[in-house]
């Protein structure tokens, strides 16, 4: 039996937002992306209870960032869903981790769209969690767990092997609260 893995869906509809994240109207993710529309997004970084951080090696599938180092989980806010619900599905999708908001995932800041993040709105979570993670093949090639040095060492070295909004969300993330 021949399975087609597809890691995405060009008729997904999203939620088009203004400057202030305020919905304007929707789109299909094909015209969101090829017009650079405003839409939104969640990233979840999952920390161990050793302190290290849990990576997603993107699937060579994905329409952006092919074989790159990401969050933990990430995608886009289907039209109609806010934030939380969505980190919330996109973790039991992406990831098969089942959690609730209230659960220990952490609202952390929120990014602005601009070009690094693909004109994404990103709220980005963090989460206690050592798995087990069953990961979605079409999605995610691999993941592997990183202490918080070697991720900073590899983005200083090796940018080009990360995602552009996990880089602005690392970066974030290590200058502490603002």
């Amino acid at each position: 039996m021949d399975i087609k893995l597809t890691a995405q869906r060009d008729d997904e509809w999203f939620d088009v937002v203004n400057d202030r994240d305020e919905v304007t109207g929707q789109a299909t993710r094909k015209e969101v992306h090829a017009q650079k529309l405003w839409h939104r997004a969640v990233h979840a970084i999952a920390f161990g209870g050793d302190g290290r951080v849990f990576l997603q090696k993107r699937s060579m599938l994905k329409d952006s960032s092919p074989g790159k180092w990401d969050a933990s989980c990430s995608g886009h806010l289907n039209s109609g869903e806010d934030y939380d619900a969505a980190v919330v599905r996109e973790l039991e999708e992406e990831i098969g981790l089942v959690v609730r908001p209230e659960s220990g995932l952490t609202p952390l800041f929120k990014i602005e769209a601009c070009a690094e993040t693909g004109w994404e709105f990103v709220w980005v979570y963090r989460l206690r969690s050592d798995g087990p993670f069953v990961l979605h093949p079409a999605e995610i090639e691999r993941g592997e767990w990183f202490t918080i040095e070697a991720v900073t060492s590899g983005m200083a070295e090796r940018p080009r092997e990360f995602t552009r909004p996990f880089r602005l969300i690392w970066a974030r993330m290590m200058a502490g609260p603002s």
